[in-house]
């Protein structure tokens, strides 16, 4: 297991994000369940909360999971940049926080369950990809992952893009 390094942000001790690599896929029961995968879990340190936040990806179909810890770091980021006395703020921040899901496995066999709403949302219909993405793990209809990838030239496109210096 991956051992976590312990930071000092504002006074209060955190752990380093977990790295999430690989993609799983796995098959989704009638009732919206799906077998979390353990190389996922198994990166996050013993002990650790083990609460995710599901939200549908604002430029993909796909459905994008974030531990808890990531989910509040970043939705503080985000609403310290909000006037909420500004009515175009408080209307983004009302549907940025719409069809959100706390998830987390159970003990037993490590199954979560993502309400039927969000896997309508992104067309699954038997099987889904959990896609490790850093910071994130995507979730995504089978189908769509495979529709989803790039050509080489398009990526190669992409990258000389990017700005050279951050």
């Amino acid at each position: 297991m991956q051992q976590g390094v312990l930071y000092i942000f504002q006074g209060l001790p955190t752990w380093d994000m977990a790295k999430f690599i690989g993609e799983y896929t796995v098959k989704v029961d009638d009732k919206g369940r799906l077998v979390f995968p353990s190389a996922f879990k198994g990166v996050i340190p013993a002990g650790e909360d083990l609460r995710f936040v599901i939200k549908k990806d604002i430029f993909a179909d796909c459905l994008e999971m974030y531990t808890f810890s990531e989910w509040e770091r970043q939705s503080e980021e985000v609403k310290s940049r909000l006037n909420f006395f500004n009515q175009k703020h408080a209307i983004f921040w009302r549907e940025y926080m719409r069809n959100r899901a706390i998830v987390e496995p159970d003990p037993k066999l490590g199954r979560i369950s993502v309400p039927r709403k969000l896997l309508d949302a992104i067309g699954v219909n038997k099987e889904v990809v959990f896609a490790g993405n850093d910071f994130k793990i995507e979730i995504w209809a089978r189908e769509k992952y495979s529709e989803a990838i790039i050509s080489g030239e398009e990526f190669i496109s992409l990258t000389e893009s990017l700005p050279e210096n951050r």
